[in-house]
Parts: C-alpha cells; sequence; structure tokens
C-alpha cells in the first residue's frame, strides 16, 4: 500500500514546502528515502529546486483545477501511471481544498482502496 497524504493551501511554494519538509523528517527518522511520486497541482514557482531532489522522487504537475470536478480524468491518468511503478510514499497537492473530502472519498474506493493508505491531511 502506497501511504498518501492530501496537501491543500492557497500557495504553491507553501505546500510544495510542507512536502519537503515532511520527506525531510520522514528521511531522519528512517534514514533513507523511499521511492516517493509528488502530484502537484498548478504551476512551479521555482521554490521546489528539482537539481536538489533525490532520483527516488517523481514529481507530476496537472493542470490547475478541482481534482474532484474538472480535473478528475486528469488525476486518475497522472495517479495510475504513478501507481505502475508501487512508490512507497504519495502526496498530492491540492490548491483549492473546497472538495477535499469528495476527493479522499474518491481515493477511498476501487480500485485505489487497494492501492492507497491515506493519512491525516496536511493543511498549510
Amino acid at each position: 500500500m502506497t501511504l498518501t497524504t492530501l496537501v491543500s493551501g492557497r500557495a504553491a511554494s507553501a505546500r510544495e514546502a510542507a512536502i519537503w519538509s515532511a520527506l525531510q523528517q520522514e528521511l531522519a527518522q528512517q534514514g533513507v528515502y523511499q521511492s516517493t511520486a509528488l502530484i502537484l497541482e498548478g504551476l512551479a514557482d521555482g521554490k521546489l529546486a528539482t537539481a536538489d531532489l533525490p532520483p527516488e522522487l517523481e514529481v507530476k504537475r496537472i493542470a490547475p483545477g478541482c481534482f474532484c470536478c474538472i480535473g478528475n480524468l486528469t488525476l486518475r491518468v497522472t495517479l495510475n501511471r504513478l501507481l505502475r511503478k508501487a512508490p512507497a510514499r504519495l502526496f498530492i497537492s491540492i490548491a483549492d481544498d473546497t472538495h477535499l473530502e469528495q476527493i479522499r472519498a474518491f481515493l477511498s474506493q476501487p480500485p485505489y482502496d487497494a492501492y492507497l493508505s491515506l493519512t491525516q491531511d496536511l493543511t498549510v
């Protein structure tokens, strides 16, 4: 099962900083990076320097838009592609938390319930 955390907040840089902080805490606890995937909503703002990222980290960006409504198909395709690689950890960065509960419900239903273990949300 892939441990999955939904990260919400308006500023992309704040969401990405929170993810990076969580990854650093996990590294400190485990001493090694797990294979990790990030699905980031919105355009890069330059705060997450990809040159400094470990090779175990796969980053996918999705155009802004509600993952529950207009972005559902894009999220499904991206998620399915990432899950083929069976990452140990997944962070999904969401700009608008209006439909956060619907997204959690979507990720908790088949087929994703067999692959994802949702953790507590991270709100910034």
